[in-house]
């Protein structure tokens, strides 16, 4: 008996081990669980810790590895070599996998990934074709950034161009001051935008009540606190934004080659990626299922977690 409760102890142990990327660079992937390797790729400004409420109840069941994308999380003093940061963590991707299939002798592995951590998949999709990759998990994640005249889907859909401007303007303005590495040496006023940009973007991001509070909770600040506010990530997040404005990130090509087995989970009332557009993937991709949780903004697990949950047990038992 005391034997199985410390196997079982064992096994909810959160970990951390590096994993070398083609530039040398030691990328931390935490760790946890017993089984089958699963891999969870998190969203833009997301710790992947945070699926862990998610994931203990299976712990028993699947290893899962919990890359931290550079710039974020365990990886926030990483540095990006390329402005195109989708490509370079698709790069990453591909070396976190190779990783993974070698340490635990398995040629295929399932794979989720939410919002940002679903685009690196597309890019990895393009890049390597569905190799090692046995089924996968579509967050509320279109492949295609920009609106086009043959796709509306587009990230912010009809407002997309509106928001654009705006993160322009912060992103213009900000650019004088990239080189302070410490936040609290930014202007006031600048720290209030970037900072209120943020808040916006999370708002945006979630549909229902308790989590448009949770959010307006937990990114207030009182004037002097944004004074001796300490904010690591600031320029990465803004050399993500200005990458997501500049670059062409449409992977729609690679949609009809990705013939592993495929869930669309979707948010019914996500206002970063409009569900009917969504849903039209479906048409595409050769062996696809959808599952929409009809109340649920973009940010799935905070909307509805008990729906996320259910969802990622079926995709990993299915």
């Amino acid at each position: 008996m005391i034997d199985k409760i410390a196997e079982k102890s064992k096994h909810c142990k959160l970990q951390t081990i590096s994993v070398t990327a083609s530039d040398g660079a030691l990328l931390p992937v935490s760790v946890i669980g017993s089984g089958q390797p699963v891999l969870l790729l998190h969203a833009f400004g997301m710790d992947t810790r945070q699926f862990l409420p998610f994931i203990l109840p299976l712990v028993n069941q699947y290893a899962f590895y919990l890359p931290h994308f550079r710039g974020f999380g365990l990886a926030a003093d990483l540095t990006l070599p390329s402005f195109n940061f989708i490509e370079q963590y698709a790069l990453d991707t591909q070396q976190i996998i190779q990783y993974i299939t070698k340490k635990t002798s398995v040629n295929e592995i399932p794979i989720a990934g939410i919002s940002m951590g679903a685009l690196v998949m597309w890019a990895y999709f393009q890049r390597f074709s569905t190799h090692s990759v046995s089924r996968y998990l579509n967050i509320d994640q279109a492949p295609s950034i920009h609106n086009q005249a043959d796709w509306q889907g587009g990230v912010f859909g009809s407002r997309q161009a509106e928001l654009f401007a705006q993160f322009e303007s912060l992103i213009n303005n900000a650019e004088p001051y990239m080189y302070l590495d410490d936040f609290r040496h930014l202007p006031y006023s600048l720290k209030v935008g970037l900072l209120e940009m943020e808040r916006s973007f999370s708002l945006l991001s979630v549909n229902r009540r308790h989590s448009q509070l949770l959010v307006k909770a937990l990114s207030y600040r009182a004037p002097h606190k944004i004074s001796l506010h300490k904010h690591a990530t600031w320029q990465h997040k803004l050399r993500c934004l200005s990458a997501y404005i500049q670059l062409p990130y449409d992977y729609r090509n690679v949609l009809e080659l990705v013939d592993i087995p495929t869930t669309l989970l979707i948010g019914g009332r996500s206002q970063l990626y409009d569900p009917k557009w969504q849903q039209c993937l479906s048409d595409i991709l050769p062996n696809a299922t959808t599952h929409i949780l009809p109340n649920s903004g973009h940010a799935v697990p905070l909307d509805a977690p008990v729906g996320f949950y259910r969802a990622l047990k079926e995709f990993l038992q299915s």
